[in-house]
């Protein structure tokens, strides 16, 4: 494993332009990946995690959406700055992502091998002879059975699980530094997500490149990622080495994913713990703490209003310090009153 530095994400804020005005989806969030690790980012469903990584590779919907602050430096190139057709040579071959449903990620009027060979053709100047056999080597790497006979395929002829396996072969096709997996097992069942999960930390292991997880289950992020970044209402709340987040997690929305993840101990058809309420939509965003309404703690209006400062509590492990949802002693350890 390498301490490189591959992608420095620093005050990231993205928005969308509405009837409404404009709404900001991902504020000031920043984090890094280093060369060989993976770095989870956990939520619910509307926390920005699609959002974040879609505006690392700069496919937000066009025209509404749009980077309006921060920077993505990936290898201390700035993503945000530079021209769109420099964009378009970095994403497969720099920067590959591997999108949660497979189905739109691929072209159905297309046979797989021409849309395997159409990456390699982008980013390469091999032969038609080389880039055949890099399609086929390709399938064989994601374990495809009967890999020249795919080839031929279209897409609704596979599985969900081969088809997925598919979309990380042509995220792969040009060994790139960075590969972002945006929910890669959602549309799959539990067996089918294993092999996908184990395939994704095999290849990270072989290629030494670096990943970035996006998922809501914290039970995945705990098998195959080094650190875990949460995030809730388009901020990360908490962020730190996995082991050290599970042993010790400070922020109120970080412990209560962890308390409804089911257990193997709970008593039979017992009532799974939820979190109350929903993640508030973009209109309804507050400057302040985000997760107060939902902790169940008592808050003021001054802590919906005044944006608590994000600190490092312990070695790598950074909270947002709300005095609504981390406790007081965690927070005049960190010099906070």
């Amino acid at each position: 494993m390498s301490s490189e530095t591959i992608l420095d994400v620093r005050d990231l804020t993205v928005g969308f332009d509405t009837e409404q005005g404009r709404l900001v989806a991902v504020d000031g969030v920043s984090f890094c990946v280093q060369k060989g690790r993976a770095l989870g980012i956990v939520g619910e469903s509307g926390s920005g995690k699609s959002v974040t990584s879609l505006s690392l590779m700069r496919l937000l919907p066009q025209p509404a959406g749009r980077i309006i602050g921060g920077s993505v430096l990936f290898k201390g190139r700035d993503l945000t700055q530079i021209p769109l057709a420099e964009m378009r040579k970095i994403r497969g071959n720099g920067i590959s992502m591997v999108f949660q449903e497979p189905m739109t990620a691929l072209n159905p009027l297309h046979r797989i091998g021409r849309q395997l060979a159409e990456v390699i053709e982008l980013h390469t100047h091999l032969s038609k002879r080389e880039i055949d056999e890099r399609c086929l080597d390709l399938l064989r790497k994601v374990g495809i059975p009967a890999p020249e006979q795919r080839l031929g395929e279209y897409p609704h002829q596979l599985s969900g699980g081969m088809r997925q396996r598919v979309v990380i072969a042509m995220a792969l096709a040009c060994n790139p530094e960075l590969v972002i997996c945006d929910e890669p097992t959602t549309a799959l069942d539990v067996t089918i997500q294993a092999q996908i999960l184990e395939l994704i930390a095999s290849l990270r292991a072989e290629l030494n490149m670096a990943v970035i997880l996006i998922t809501h289950d914290l039970g995945v992020i705990a098998e195959n990622c080094d650190e875990v970044a949460v995030m809730y209402a388009g901020r990360i709340v908490e962020r730190a080495p996995v082991r050290e987040l599970f042993a010790n997690p400070l922020h109120a929305y970080t412990r209560s994913l962890l308390s409804a993840i089911p257990s193997a101990d709970s008593v039979r058809k017992s009532r799974l713990t939820t979190i109350e309420g929903l993640v508030p939509s973009l209109a309804e965003l507050r400057p302040g703490c985000r997760f107060a309404p939902r902790s169940g703690r008592p808050y003021t209006q001054a802590d919906l209003d005044e944006r608590p400062p994000f600190v490092q509590v312990a070695p790598d492990h950074w909270v947002e310090a709300s005095r609504v949802c981390v406790d007081r002693e965690v927070l005049a350890a960190a010099g906070i009153r």
